[in-house]
């Protein structure tokens, strides 16, 4: 195996997935003896859907999402009310960007298809196994692995190691890389449990209600229908379960069944590592980054890591590309993390500490939302970049630059994101570019023009995770475009 990824969580796993489905199947090893057992890290925005229809999951995530469709998130007092706020009735509608719908699987049955499906594509999944050392040097990364099954130790050299091992990430530790942040913002202790909430939707209530410990709380549904998880801010003594659940529904009679799940303490942080990548190793997940789980961008960001990550290392590894490609690494995923991490903790603040509301280090929400998934631009790391220093765009009047997610466009026969995903391609309107060797698509829609910002006779290539690489906006020869190629794969002629 060319690669080595620690950590069998939803970073990890999707990071094994899309590398498999680029050819370049890796070793993943995983402490615990199967994926998560907790209901948490729910929902799946378009933008990922749309990598998981690549990888050729997402109708089984659509398949494991709750029928109803709707999700509501309020603040209240309990579940039955007051309300302080409805703060999310149903989901943005994104259809104009995207052809991908929303979907509501959480992490304990997220992990198990994308573990399925990496495994069904040639990666190595290890369970209960323990990475017991690791050195980099000049060739590579030599690691040790346990089975704490049976004790044996295995000795394996790899080309890179992936860092996908969580918020404590022992790599990230070794390396000496800190997290850099607002630090530790609390502690919460939390039960799952099942009872009959009659007329309930699927829901996340954060509750502001004295007679919780700590003042505060959060209640959700879960992927199964009756059952729930519970959670509150104060971690000391043990807890009366019953009578918490009993104060945060609202319904003093209610007989809840506690199921049997371990009670351990979480912790709420905020901070995003101070460097991504180091010499072979590239941190994803939470060993990259921490953020108040208000907002669902941990989840996503993490399948995303893998999505952004796997084609160059595949590609690297494979002898497709030099190692300059991922350099990337950390100019694209880093800047993005940290307006992300600041973008959960202003939610944090909004919904469950208004305490914190009037911190005048808050930052400003981005607007329009949609620019969160769809007009980030990478000012750095594998692309051609044009002159200009925009961070963000509307996605509603888009550009094309490179370094943005290429627009959307319905087709006379599918979208642009149809032709997306399994490698570069080129989109053009001019079928002279026919003979390269790269995957091309001669498009005519008047619309794709306008928001690509070519002519019939420019050109747009686009990399394998939908970010555009390079774009020639007027007359282009074919050796143009294989240049600008090869110089973003840092492959010589």
């Amino acid at each position: 195996m060319s690669v080595l990824v620690v950590g069998g969580g939803l970073s990890g796993l999707s990071t094994a997935m899309f590398m498999a489905l680029h050819g370049a199947p890796p070793l993943l090893v995983e402490k615990h003896p199967t994926t998560s057992v907790h209901p948490k890290a729910r929902g799946q925005f378009p933008h990922v859907m749309e990598a998981l229809r690549v990888a050729g999951v997402d109708e089984r995530v659509l398949d494991a999402s709750p029928k109803d469709g709707k999700f509501r998130i309020i603040r209240a007092v309990s579940l039955n009310g007051p309300v302080l706020q409805e703060i999310l009735t149903e989901s943005p509608d994104f259809t104009h960007l995207s052809q991908a719908p929303w979907a509501d699987v959480s992490q304990e049955r997220m992990e198990p298809i994308l573990a399925d499906r990496a495994r069904e594509l040639g990666a190595d999944l290890r369970f209960s196994t323990e990475l017991v050392s690791w050195r980099q040097h000049d060739n590579g990364v030599t690691a040790v692995l346990r089975n704490l099954d049976t004790g044996t130790e295995e000795t394996v050299e790899v080309d890179y190691l992936v860092a996908a091992d969580g918020h404590r990430s022992p790599i990230r530790q070794t390396l000496g890389i800190e997290l850099v942040g607002r630090g530790v913002l609390g502690e919460g202790t939390g039960a799952l449990f099942e009872a009959d909430l009659q007329g309930q939707q699927q829901f996340l209530a954060y509750l502001l209600n004295p007679d919780l410990p700590g003042g505060a709380g959060v209640l959700v549904s879960t992927d199964v229908p009756g059952r729930y998880a519970v959670g509150v801010s104060n971690t000391v003594g043990d807890k009366d379960w019953k009578q918490i659940i009993r104060t945060a529904t609202g319904i003093p009679d209610l007989e809840p069944k506690i199921l049997d799940l371990p009670h351990g303490r979480s912790q709420t942080r905020h901070g995003v590592a101070e460097r991504f990548t180091d010499g072979r190793v590239f941190l994803v997940g939470d060993a990259a980054r921490m953020m108040p789980p208000t907002g669902a961008f941990g989840g996503n960001t993490a399948i995303m890591d893998g999505f952004s990550l796997a084609w160059k290392l595949a590609m690297v590894t494979r002898g497709e590309a030099g190692p300059g490609l991922l350099a990337g690494h950390d100019p694209e995923r880093r800047p993005y993390s940290t307006i992300l991490a600041d973008q959960q903790y202003l939610l944090y603040t909004q919904r469950g500490r208004p305490d914190l509301a009037d911190d005048p280090t808050l930052p400003a929400p981005v607007e329009p939302v949609s620019a969160l998934f769809f007009g980030y631009r990478q000012l750095g790391g594998a692309i051609v970049a044009e002159p200009g220093d925009d961070l963000w765009e509307n996605p509603e009047r888009p550009t094309g630059r490179p370094g943005v997610r290429a627009p959307f466009v319905r087709l006379t026969d599918g979208s642009t994101t149809d032709r997306l995903g399994h490698g570069f391609v080129v989109l053009t309107g001019n079928p002279a570019l026919k003979g390269l060797p790269i995957d091309v698509h001669v498009i005519e829609e008047p619309e794709f023009f306008a928001k690509y910002g070519i002519t019939p006779e420019g050109a747009t290539l686009v990399r394998p995770d939908f970010v555009i690489a390079w774009r020639s906006v007027g007359a282009t020869t074919p050796e143009e475009v294989e240049s600008a190629w090869r110089t973003v794969l840092d492959w010589p002629a």
